[in-house]
């Protein structure tokens, strides 16, 4: 015959996670992978932004706001906020 076990109860905890499971940090290697992107495009917006001498250049008054504004608003907060799905 086969064994069975009977999973002991556990006193439910005040946050309803296992008593045993241990911290993990929220952000992975795609998270970081994305900020750094992120940085990246920053550091290339003001790098655009300080290049030319005339300063109505296309790279300075056009690509390098657009490049910022992305960078801020659209690739930084995804590489906060994206979560891996659970393969389950």
């Amino acid at each position: 015959m086969a064994r069975t076990t009977v999973a002991k109860k556990t006193a439910p905890t005040r946050t309803g996670a296992k008593s045993k499971s241990r911290f993990q940090f929220p952000l992975g290697r795609t998270n970081y992978f994305i900020l750094g992107l992120g940085i990246f495009l920053l550091v290339l917006g003001y790098i655009f932004m300080a290049i030319p001498d005339d300063p109505d250049a296309f790279l300075t008054r056009t690509l390098s706001p657009i490049i910022l504004v992305f960078a801020y608003l659209v690739v930084i907060p995804i590489g906060l906020l994206y979560r891996e799905k659970d393969r389950s």
